[in-house]
């Protein structure tokens, strides 16, 4: 089989939310929690940090050797150059991409859109176009070669800061597909952007992380339902921000 590997993007430089990647979530930072979740995935792909060469950026990378994970540091702004100079350096074939703000990823979620993507002659695969599952639990897999294609080409701001978008905006050049869940859950916001977010996930740590470590979906869905309330504290702010912002003040970078 091909190699797979997770890449997640992380540094310290949020605008909305400074430093978030090491945020105190139970006792370890929020990009730990992000990490350890992907290790129970049953695919085992080796997990990859992917940060940049700025200063501040190198907690993440001691981070990342306390743990004895491969790492690369790379472009601040280009997240897509990060992405391909990454793969190129690891020699990674099939690229699954985990953002660092997504510290109640679930890791069958994971599993479920690698192996269809592994069963189907796909050369991007995500679980968010359109998105069924909350905010917070998406997954993409994609080919080192879409990759490097959409490196190649993509020349708007947008597409090299958000690295999937040249792919995605192109049915016509790329083999897309996309996994569905059977209730629609893209309402709930489990990423972290804002302080709010941070409240939010920190609530459903206290609630499930101490009776069992690896909560899943299912766990959070039922706290939640027996817990309403909890839903409001971050219920104000709307899925894709940060690409909305960047569509506003879009230009050619390339």
């Amino acid at each position: 089989m091909k190699k797979l590997a997770i890449i997640i993007q992380a540094r310290m430089g949020s605008t909305r939310l400074p430093n978030k990647v090491l945020a105190e979530i139970e006792g370890k930072p929020m990009l730990w929690h992000t990490i350890n979740r992907l290790k129970f995935s049953k695919t085992s792909p080796d997990i990859i940090i992917a940060t940049t060469d700025a200063e501040k950026d190198k907690k993440i990378v001691e981070l990342a050797k306390n743990l004895n994970l491969q790492y690369f540091a790379g472009s601040i702004h280009d997240v897509l150059d990060r992405y391909y100079q990454t793969a190129l350096h690891f020699n990674i074939e099939i690229i699954a991409r985990i953002t660092s703000d997504c510290p109640l990823i679930d890791p069958y979620v994971f599993d479920k859109v690698v192996k269809e993507f592994l069963n189907g002659n796909y050369d991007y695969i995500c679980n968010t176009n359109p998105p069924t599952f909350p905010d917070g639990l998406d997954v993409e897999i994609f080919t080192f070669e879409a990759l490097e294609k959409a490196w190649k080409e993509a020349r708007l701001a947008s597409e090299r800061e958000h690295v999937t978008v040249y792919i995605y905006k192109n049915p016509n050049l790329f083999q897309l597909g996309n996994v569905s869940n059977d209730i629609d859950y893209s309402y709930l916001r489990w990423t972290v952007d804002e302080k709010e977010d941070l409240k939010f996930v920190r609530e459903i740590y206290k609630h499930l992380y101490q009776q069992k470590k690896i909560f899943l979906m299912d766990d959070i869905l039922k706290l939640l339902k027996e817990k309403p309330r909890l839903m409001e504290i971050n219920s104000k702010f709307s899925r894709n921000e940060g690409y909305i912002k960047s569509l506003q003040k879009d230009r050619i970078v390339k």
